[in-house]
């Protein structure tokens, strides 16, 4: 299965975007869609797991929730827009994941790529940067990747000027 991650779209859900996505199964949205419109334009283009994210108002936030746990092709996932990355974990973050011993973590809000296997709690830290337009990057990023029988693999990231 294809996965692709994107967070911090800040209202933006545009072609290059589309376009790194259309191999993909599925979408992982870390939160801070900026609006209803965009998060339904990625439901509608992709099956969406999501979170919201600290910009999102109060219908996104009844949409989804502020913690996602799942698990696909036999990989638990954690997903929350603010949650930090390894040996930074938010206490929230560190919470959920000492009770769900996920094998991806998954968290957005900083606007910068990072992808950190945590050997402390064997799981990979994903965060995927931002794909919007709007904040401090330069460069909007995304990240794909495939689960085959329970293993991460093919990991690559799509990056767009702002």
């Amino acid at each position: 299965m294809k996965i692709g991650v994107i967070s911090d779209t800040h209202n933006t859900f545009d072609a290059p975007l589309r376009e790194f996505l259309a191999p993909c199964d599925e979408v992982w949205h870390a939160g801070d869609f900026g609006s209803v419109e965009v998060a339904d334009a990625i439901a509608e283009f992709k099956p969406l797991r999501a979170v919201y994210g600290n910009i999102d108002g109060g219908v996104l936030r009844r949409m989804y929730n502020d913690v996602n746990l799942f698990e696909v092709g036999g990989v638990r996932v954690l997903m929350t827009h603010i949650g930090g990355y390894p040996r930074h974990y938010s206490p929230r973050a560190l919470q959920h994941i000492h009770a769900s011993r996920p094998k991806i973590f998954v968290a957005g809000h900083s606007h910068i790529l990072k992808v950190i296997y945590d050997p402390v709690y064997e799981l990979l830290h994903i965060n995927p940067g931002a794909a919007g337009k709007y904040g401090i990057h330069t460069v909007r990023t995304a990240i794909r990747f495939d689960i085959n029988d329970g293993k991460i693999e093919n990991l690559e990231i799509g990056e767009w000027d702002k």
